[in-house]
């Protein structure tokens, strides 16, 4: 008789998981290869950091990531993330305190989620690595093997993360306070709070308070590797 998992423990990936941010390293390794000039990537940074400085929702950020890969192919996409990560995974991608942390959810039997806005070009590569048992994404909209620029369903961002972790949670019968979780900003409460053992990383401040009152376990966070707030 095969017993599954008494536990999950789903992690936020970007600046949590790994390093840096995944969406944005990613789009300038894609479009150099495509041949894009520098001078397209620089100027798709500063609009989506002054959407984020604005004010602008980050579900909002997010869609706005997915219109600028308008018009790439899906195999195109999936062979830049192969690419990507050979490239990156040797430069230290992986945060170690949270690497360790997915290994002894991995030896325990845990259920093992990495949760994201980034999508699966940038996260199958990742969740291969790591050995995580599922990856749950934001979702491109696909039609006839292209990328038409909006998304099926909602970012994967906020109570979306939230939403997704109890789905997963009742799917396989367990119990939310046996359940852990791992993230790196205020847009990660949601996710964290839906279990019973919630771990915020690195500084963030509106994290770190929350996580400070309700006497959290705590994790130092990556160095920042990247131009943008987190945006997955």
């Amino acid at each position: 008789m095969t017993i599954g998992p008494l536990r999950a423990a789903f992690f936020d990936v970007d600046e949590t998981l790994i390093t840096g941010k995944s969406m944005l390293s990613f789009l300038t390794f894609h479009w150099a290869r495509e041949g894009r000039a520098a001078s397209r990537v620089a100027s798709a940074r500063a609009a989506l950091s002054h959407q984020l400085r604005s004010g602008m929702p980050r579900e909002q950020v997010n869609r706005a990531y997915y219109r600028l890969l308008r018009g790439s192919r899906e195999t195109d996409l999936a062979e830049s993330g192969r690419l990507w990560f050979a490239r990156e995974h040797p430069r230290g991608l992986f945060h170690p305190p949270v690497r360790e942390a997915l290994r002894r959810h991995s030896r325990a039997g845990d259920l093992t989620v990495l949760v994201s806005g980034s999508f699966s070009a940038c996260l199958d590569p990742i969740g291969q690595a790591v050995g995580s048992d599922l990856v749950v994404c934001t979702i491109p909209e696909v039609a006839g093997g292209t990328l038409t620029g909006e998304l099926t369903g909602s970012p994967m961002i906020g109570r979306a993360k939230e939403e997704e972790a109890q789905r997963v949670m009742a799917a396989f019968g367990l119990r939310p306070e046996h359940c852990y979780a791992y993230g790196d900003d205020a847009s990660d409460l949601a996710l964290l709070t839906s279990v019973g053992n919630p771990v915020a990383v690195g500084g963030d401040p509106a994290l770190t308070a929350h996580a400070v009152r309700a006497n959290w376990t705590r994790l130092p966070g990556p160095a920042l590797n990247g131009l943008l707030g987190k945006a997955a």
